[in-house]
């Protein structure tokens, strides 16, 4: 019997501000005001998925997000948070009407292939002196 020995989970942490979605203008075009943010979560999770050997789950999937910020300091509601993270998070090519060359290596990134996938949500916040933000991509079809 051969043991698959593929992470079930990838937790990872980032400092700053999570991406936000908010207009229709793609987060990953070149010079988008959100660019920094961006290139902070693509090499987060490009550190922890060749820390773990993480490969791109087709499968099901949960995203949780844990935003850490100074009380009183929320600069975006949930929704645009959850949707900046998990728009960066999925497969970029699929993205094919922009040119993705600015980032570069960081453009193969990806932690689940598409949106579509996700079956569960989670966002949480916590007082911290500095923003900073946690996010876990998990294998949801082993969740029981």
């Amino acid at each position: 019997m051969v043991q698959d020995t593929r992470a079930l989970a990838l937790t990872f942490e980032v400092s700053g501000l999570p991406p936000v979605k908010t207009e229709a203008l793609s987060i990953f075009a070149a010079g988008h005001r959100q660019a920094t943010r961006v290139r902070a979560l693509l090499e987060a999770a490009c550190a922890a998925a060749q820390q773990t050997g993480w490969t791109p789950l087709a499968g099901p999937i949960e995203v949780d997000l844990i935003l850490r910020c100074p009380p009183g300091h929320r600069t975006s509601d949930a929704s645009t948070l959850l949707g900046g993270v998990c728009a960066v998070l999925q497969d970029k090519k699929r993205v094919a009407n922009i040119g993705l060359a600015h980032l570069g290596v960081l453009v193969d990134v990806a932690l689940y292939v598409d949106d579509r996938q996700i079956r569960r949500l989670s966002y949480r916040e916590e007082p911290a002196e500095d923003f900073s933000y946690q996010v876990r991509v998990a294998d949801a079809s082993a969740v029981v």
